[in-house]
């Protein structure tokens, strides 16, 4: 009896095993510090979207509709039949008799006069095939190549794929002898490109701590913004020279970049473990350590990993196969359902970021500047964004900011007309700003928000859905401003309805701040099970 009353009670129950190390606190553990070079590497990744940019609005320069003046005798005479028409804005040169009239600059500077797109009897719609083909590549692309980098490639060799292609495209592009080439290749370089801007981002975050990716993921909205100021800059440069050439000054140094990624950056490691591919995983990990100054670590420092290795064996998502992520998403009704309460407000808001710059108009009747106002209006909401990220919730400020930008689109609909006076010329005007810069941070929360909810093992298809989502939108919007040009509550109206409404889907969506990045579909189920107290 005495022996029993002696007995420490501890020794009378089974000690609970202790929980497995999950990926992420592993992880976290050897790249949390994040050095400044670390910082360096994800932000050269980031850089990716300024290219991505320039391909996105390249054709606003190239497939540009010329000025023109008339030549001879009309040119002297205001009465003259050419001389009214040039005073007409809306009236085409196409109607007047060769000879009496010219194009203000060398028919090679843009595609359409190059090749007579809108005098050959194509009219709008050819014009406007090279865009159109452009985007639809883009929708393509995303759909059928997104969960490469989750399955079969990984981050960085499908953003190097996708940046070589998409520069090879836009090479090959300079060759284009008629238009339908033309529209050809740019269906190949949307296709490609579709894929550059989710996979970097997604790998930038994936090779910081988690006090670092917010900000990785604003630099990429930074560098957009950056590619996009660069074009009305080289345009202007460029202005007398032919089209071809901004495609080679915008396609070579993307290609040179692709192949500096691929010497300088290492596969997310976070990848690699769920991939169950250890070893490569270890060796990235010891490149990302030795940045930090981590000279000194071993294969023998990461036995932390060892922790997590049940974790890792069940890590693929949906076993192997193309579509293997897909499938993983749609059989789980968790996920299915972020999926489609992300992607149903992020449509709405692509609806009013692709669509409000176009409603606005030219803030200058100069071209470059007015491209230049317009990228220049993208940078205020990066910052906005990385702030809402770092202090508030994330569905409250994407409630807030849809909110924001419909009710102020919904303002444009009661605001007289900038005809009817300076004053609601400027009120309009603002209204119209506001509403694009909620929809831009709107935007760039909903891209950073998408990181957080889907796990490393499906998370760049699911990425990838969400921005196709966006340019879903912005497919739909060129519609609308066509027809608000006669009503303005089809297009300000519409825009202001839609954002505002399907904005509201996010409050389906659980709450991220704070939390730690999930790597596997069963570890995000756990955490959600533990946060919902279940």
């Amino acid at each position: 009896m005495a022996d029993a009353a002696t007995t420490p009670l501890l020794t009378s129950h089974e000690a609970k095993p202790a929980k497995a190390l999950s990926i992420d606190d592993a992880i976290e553990t050897y790249i949390g510090a994040t050095g400044a070079r670390q910082l360096l590497t994800a932000m050269l990744l980031a850089f990716a979207w300024a290219f991505e940019a320039q391909q996105v609005f390249m054709s606003v320069f190239t497939d540009a509709e010329p000025t023109w003046h008339c030549t001879g005798v009309a040119a002297g005479d205001p009465g003259s039949f050419c001389s009214l028409a040039a005073a007409s804005a809306s009236a085409s040169a196409c109607a007047l008799p060769p000879g009496t009239w010219e194009w203000d600059r060398p028919a090679e500077t843009s595609v359409v006069s190059e090749w007579a797109l809108k005098c050959g009897g194509g009219g709008p719609a050819l014009v406007s095939l090279p865009a159109s083909s452009f985007f639809a590549g883009n929708l393509a692309g995303g759909f059928l190549l997104t969960t490469l980098a989750d399955t079969l490639l990984g981050r960085r060799k499908m953003l190097v794929l996708s940046l070589v292609t998409m520069s090879v495209a836009g090479v090959l592009t300079v060759f284009s002898p008629n238009v339908w080439v033309y529209a050809a290749l740019r269906f190949v370089c949307g296709f490609c490109r579709s894929t550059a801007g989710t996979s970097a981002m997604v790998l930038s975050t994936e090779l910081v701590g988690k006090w670092w990716r917010n900000t990785v993921s604003v630099a990429a909205f930074v560098f957009f913004s950056v590619g996009f100021m660069s074009l009305p800059a080289l345009a202007y440069t460029l202005r007398e020279a032919s089209w071809r050439n901004m495609y080679v000054w915008t396609s070579l140094p993307s290609l040179c970049y692709a192949v500096l990624l691929y010497f300088l950056v290492q596969e997310s490691p976070r990848w690699l473990l769920v991939r169950g591919r250890k070893q490569e995983a270890i060796a990235a990990l010891r490149q990302i350590a030795s940045l930090n100054g981590g000279e000194g670590i071993t294969t023998s420092s990461f036995t932390k990993l060892e922790t997590c290795a049940g974790e890792v064996g069940d890590g693929v998502a949906g076993g192997e196969g193309m579509f293997s992520t897909l499938r993983s998403i749609c059989e789980r009704r968790w996920a299915l359902r972020r999926l489609a309460a992300i992607t149903t407000a992020t449509f709405g808001v692509g609806v009013v970021y692709y669509g409000m710059p176009l409603s606005v108009g030219s803030l200058s009747s100069d071209l470059y500047l007015s491209v230049a106002y317009n990228a220049a209006a993208e940078l205020p909401s990066s910052v906005l964004s990385w702030l809402l990220m770092g202090r508030f919730n994330r569905r409250s400020s994407l409630v807030a900011l849809t909110a924001a930008s419909g009710l102020c689109s919904l303002a444009c609909v009661v605001i007289p007309d900038p005809e009817a006076g300076a004053g609601g010329s400027h009120l309009r005007l603002a209204a119209e700003l506001a509403s694009f810069f909620a929809s831009c941070a709107a935007y760039d929360v909903l891209l950073m928000y998408s990181i957080e909810l889907f796990p490393t093992s499906v998370r760049n298809s699911a990425v990838g859905l969400v921005r196709q989502a966006g340019v879903l939108g912005g497919v739909v919007a060129p519609m609308l401003v066509a027809l608000g040009r006669e009503r303005s509550y089809w297009s300000f109206g519409v825009f202001g309805l839609t954002v505002g409404c399907l904005g509201l889907f996010v409050t389906f969506l659980p709450e991220t701040k704070g939390r730690r990045l999930s790597d596997t579909m069963e570890d995000e189920e756990e955490t959600a099970a533990v946060l919902s107290g279940g």
